[in-house]
């Protein structure tokens, strides 16, 4: 099987370059073909001289943007850039710091092989590595994403994805901001692995409180409409309820029954621009994503070769 690994990054090349052996190790070990592509998130630190030295892989690539765009946009930016330049059978995505330890891949592509390329094989955290803080916090954000999604969390970045996925997940607009909630929105069949979360190889992580945070409600915003109309929903039967036992209780508990009414009003507004917004054009990624490309640069053997990709807007 010929599979890309998709890994984006941002100033972040200690880690990745120690990544980098750690996958030679895994790959040297399985009967199949491991082409590496670095997504270059914007970073302001050049390419390391020694990337050229670690050749045991069939090929190493860095796709280098414009400017910063985040993570989830790296992805997508990577994974339509594969399915329009390769012809691999299938794409592992994972992070550059080495919390997506290599050594779980040969579940993940054995799982995918049994699956005979039809499904997403995410790699779910049996383990997290992360303080008690960030727990608790996801673990209120399963909760919301359960309440106003309707469904549980599949799963983080850590996946292989199939030709037959990728090519419906690059005409997904929901692409462009969140990669498993993409994968969730599609539908498409789904299974895991326990691959518990490693610690970081180097430095440290970027993301931060309020970057969390806009990533999780980017998860539930791929499924807006589904989100506002179970808020409203939900507001009402909250208010309706307040407002039965508000005339047991007392006025207090029947001004919040008027509270949650008022907010489930709100979401009909808001769900009905949901659902105008749909017919309007949005970023396609197979269409829109090159935009964003500078260059790839090809690292094979003693030679480098830097292919210029012309950019969509030029």
């Amino acid at each position: 099987m010929n599979i890309a690994v998709c890994i984006p990054i941002y100033n972040d090349w200690q880690s990745a370059l120690q990544l980098l052996q750690q996958l030679e190790a895994v790959a040297s070990r399985l009967p199949h073909r491991f082409d590496v592509l670095f997504v270059d998130d914007g970073s302001d630190e050049p390419l390391p001289a020694s990337l050229e030295t670690l050749i045991s892989l069939a090929r190493v690539s860095v796709l280098r943007l414009r400017r910063n765009l985040g993570h989830q946009r790296a992805i997508a930016i990577g994974l339509t850039h594969l399915y329009q330049n390769g012809t691999h059978d299938a794409v592992l995505i994972m992070d550059s710091d080495g919390e997506d330890n290599p050594e779980w891949i040969p579940a993940l592509v054995g799982r995918s092989v049994v699956s005979n390329g039809t499904k997403v094989v995410f790699g779910a955290r049996s383990r997290r590595s992360e303080g008690t803080g960030f727990r608790v916090g996801y673990q209120v954000f399963r909760l919301l994403h359960r309440w106003l999604v309707g469904s549980a969390v599949i799963g983080g970045n850590f996946s292989i994805v199939p030709r037959s996925a990728l090519e419906r997940l690059v005409f997904s607009h929901e692409l462009w901001n969140h990669y498993v909630a993409s994968v969730q929105r599609l539908k498409l069949p789904t299974d895991s692995v326990p691959a518990p979360r490693a610690k970081r190889i180097a430095g440290q992580s970027k993301m931060n409180a309020v970057s969390l945070t806009v990533h999780g409600f980017s998860a539930i915003a791929a499924h807006a409409e589904i989100a506002v109309v179970r808020w409203m929903v939900s507001m009402a039967v909250f208010g309706l309820l307040a407002l039965v036992l508000g005339s047991w209780v007392g006025s207090l508990v029947t001004l919040a029954g008027f509270g949650f009414l008022g907010l489930a009003v709100l979401g009909l507004p808001l769900s009905l621009l949901t659902l105008v917004g749909r017919s309007n054009a949005t970023f396609l990624p197979v269409r829109d994503c090159a935009t964003f490309v500078i260059e790839e640069h090809e690292f094979q053997g003693s030679d480098i070769e830097d292919t210029k990709i012309v950019s969509a807007a030029t």
